[in-house]
């Protein structure tokens, strides 16, 4: 409490002392605080007594100066609480050149930065780092760039991305595709998931068919339940109920 009264006072200070200056002498006069403010930490700091343009100024300050130092995620609290989206994007470009695509998609998010999503959204795919991919796409609720991610999840097998973002943007024609697909590879579990996401009460059947005559009983009666198939699910129970 004492050390917040000093703060107070030492900035009340160096606004009578600037006012008549440009924003930039005020920003450097801060300044004096930031060996203060930086060893308390951006999560213990109460600037609730100081104006709104003195707060964002000690903000903004904060931020550029834990960039400085490399603390990525002190910076990006303090440009968040000081609504700075261009500096939030720029940590985002910062976190995507080491690699860190899922920060930097976080960041071009709070930043409201679309173009940025859809540029690193278009290098993970290329890079073949779909999990990121999808997210970004997904923040930007880009329909044909989810489909395309689909698609090449698919052709990878990647079954659990291709069911995330089939779902996600519910297209249930492909989701019927997926399923045929797996039930090709033998994914069976994945192509119960996919036709039960499709609605698709035919291709459930033919699963559970498929899975009766090579004895897989229990998944059997799982496609004949989410198909809601009572004669088939009746049937296994009354003759293959050792099995279950």
């Amino acid at each position: 409490m004492e050390d917040e009264k000093i703060i107070k006072k030492m900035v009340d200070d160096i606004v009578e002392n600037t006012k008549d200056v440009s924003a930039d002498h005020d920003i450097e006069g801060f300044k004096r605080l930031l060996p203060s403010l930086l060893e308390k930490g951006i999560d213990n700091i109460n600037l609730s007594m100081f104006d709104e343009k003195t707060k964002i100024a000690l903000l903004n300050t904060l931020g550029d100066e834990y960039l400085r130092k490399g603390r990525l995620n002190d910076a990006l609290k303090a440009f968040v609480l000081a609504s700075n989206r261009k500096r939030i994007s720029d940590i985002g470009y910062d976190y995507e050149k080491v690699g860190l695509f899922s920060n930097a998609i976080d960041c071009y998010r709070l930043a409201g930065d679309n173009a940025a999503l859809l540029k690193s959204g278009d290098k993970c795919l290329q890079d073949g780092r779909l999990g990121d991919a999808i997210k970004a796409y997904r923040v930007l609720n880009n329909i044909q760039r989810l489909s395309e991610v689909g698609e090449d999840c698919i052709a990878k097998c990647k079954w659990d991305y291709a069911l995330e973002v089939f779902s996600a943007i519910n297209d249930k024609a492909k989701l019927a595709r997926l399923g045929d697909v797996c039930l090709k590879e033998r994914q069976l579990g994945y192509a119960a998931k996919a036709f039960e996401l499709s609605a698709d009460k035919d291709r459930l059947n033919t699963l559970g068919d498929t899975c009766l005559r090579e004895g897989l009983v229990t998944t059997a009666l799982k496609a004949y339940t989410l198909a809601q198939n009572e004669m088939m699910i009746t049937f296994i129970r009354e003759n293959f109920s050792n099995q279950l």
